[in-house]
């Protein structure tokens, strides 16, 4: 695609060199970096892009993009290399991505979904009821990125980087989607990934203390706000009324319409008659006129809520209730609230809870209707927010009746430095506890210890299938590490 229509729509550009060239693609990874390709440096947490120019240049860039202020050496920069300068690079890689895609987004249903917890559980809870209805359904999310069942790549991360997501977007509309649902992190949102979507609707689960680091959030105010953005982009916002900080959005003057779901407060769509028992959770809401009762395959007070905001979008779809009863009534997500079958008989549970809310909600929820002991294992990831540690730590000791902690992803801390964080909230509130840094023996303590009235619950982890530590992923996937303890 020719430069200029590259850059089309981005404003305040400098630029040196022929802009009247064919760029093969676009790169945000120097080795990548082919023949005849625009190479664009950003500043990450970690590394510099502009350290990477060279390179770039050696792999046969074309054209180099470059933020303004940043200091570069001229090095290989010769003059048949054309050189832009922009106020942002990332902003200019998410612009430049769709309109090298040709702005795909604009070709089908765009759902964007935002929140603490629950955004993963929701997009394949929607997927099932659309896909129910007839529709043609994407997804972009945590686990994957799927086109209906068919796996298109992996993930590794929640919101991939801007030229990889219009890549992905470019294909599912090649493959003629009607509606793609796409998880939106507050990551990706603060650092322009999803700039040019189209969205048609966004969702907002809820919000609670998370993502507070050097490397992601400054504090509480920049990840709500980074949220928020996801709302300037959309026409029509779904939003957890039950929420204290969810629902400020009303008060924002935003100029999508906002529509609400929830149980405690009124809401646009409200659930009713709640029954949750070890396996489902079932609940009454009103469609079109009518009480309907729905019936969910995963249990929890959060799975209502998930589902309700599933329901109160699909409903814009003209779906009906029998549609959302079949789609829920057998719905599965990897990783969360995922019971593991094992030939000891155990229940063991794989949930992706990482944060005190959602390891509370979890250990409630199972503590309400397991017969015997609650048996928690769990970690917390390194280089994240260090302040939930004890917190998470004294809600384990408080609701489970022994606790197992452990690793989670280490990254470049050192473990027994996360563990001793852990054990400080722990101590608070009693000692049936023991600390094992490694995960596969601190799973294996559980089950030598578990009944078939217990339940042990192996949190932080869910759909992953790998440990990083000192930036190395290596394999590890709870399913597998506890069918073997069990052969």
């Amino acid at each position: 695609m020719e430069l200029k229509k590259i850059l089309n729509g981005i404003e305040g550009l400098k630029a040196k060199g022929n802009l009247d060239i064919d760029v093969a693609n676009i790169e945000c990874d120097s080795k990548k970096i082919q023949k005849g390709d625009m190479f664009v440096a950003i500043k990450g947490y970690d590394s510099d892009g502009h350290d990477y120019i060279d390179e770039a240049i050696e792999n046969g860039a074309s054209v180099i993009v470059i933020q303004e202020g940043s200091n570069i050496s001229k090095g290989k920069l010769s003059d048949d290399i054309t050189v832009i300068m922009a106020s942002n690079t990332r902003e200019l890689l998410a612009i430049s991505a769709c309109n090298f895609y040709k702005n795909p987004s604009k070709k089908f249903n765009l759902i964007g979904i935002t929140g603490t917890k629950g955004k993963t559980t929701t997009s394949y809870m929607l997927k099932a009821i659309l896909e129910k209805h007839g529709q043609k359904v994407g997804i972009i999310g945590t686990i994957a990125n799927y086109i209906g069942d068919k796996k298109i790549s992996e993930s590794s991360r929640t919101t991939p980087e801007s030229i990889e997501l219009q890549r992905i977007l470019a294909e599912m509309a090649k493959e003629k989607v009607d509606t793609v649902i796409m998880e939106v992190s507050s990551q990706s949102l603060k650092l322009h990934r999803v700039d040019g979507c189209d969205f048609d609707i966004g969702i907002f689960t809820n919000f609670s203390k998370d993502h507070i680091s050097e490397k992601e959030h400054e504090d509480m105010e920049d990840y709500y706000n980074s949220k928020l953005k996801l709302f300037t982009m959309c026409r029509t916002a779904y939003i957890n009324a039950d929420d204290f900080y969810v629902a400020k959005l009303k008060n924002k003057g935003l100029n999508c319409e906002i529509k609400t779901f929830g149980i405690d407060n009124a809401a646009d769509l409200i659930a009713k008659d709640i029954t949750v028992t070890n396996v489902t959770s079932d609940f009454k809401v009103k469609i079109a006129m009518k009480n309907e009762r729905i019936k969910v395959s995963i249990p929890g007070r959060y799975s209502v809520y998930n589902s309700l905001a599933a329901i109160s979008v699909a409903l814009k779809f003209g779906v009906t209730a029998e549609e959302i009863n079949d789609a829920l009534g057998n719905i599965s997500v990897p990783g969360r609230s995922e019971i593991v079958p094992n030939k000891k008989g155990l229940t063991i549970m794989i949930d992706y809870a990482h944060t005190p809310e959602s390891l509370e909600n979890i250990l409630q929820t199972v503590k309400s209707y397991t017969r015997g002991r609650v048996i928690s294992v769990f970690g917390c990831g390194g280089d994240r927010d260090k302040t939930k540690r004890p917190i998470m730590g004294e809600i384990s000791g408080k609701i489970a009746d022994f606790t197992v902690i452990t690793s989670d992803n280490p990254r470049t801390e050192k473990p027994e430095e996360i563990i001793e964080q852990i054990e400080a909230g722990i101590k608070k509130v009693n000692d049936k506890y023991i600390s094992i840094i490694d995960r596969k023996e601190a799973i294996e303590y559980a089950i030598n210890m578990a009944t078939k009235a217990d339940i042990i619950v192996l949190s932080g982890k869910g759909h992953e299938t790998y440990q990083e530590i000192n930036g190395k992923k290596h394999h590890l996937d709870e399913r597998e590490i506890i069918n073997e303890i069990i052969k």
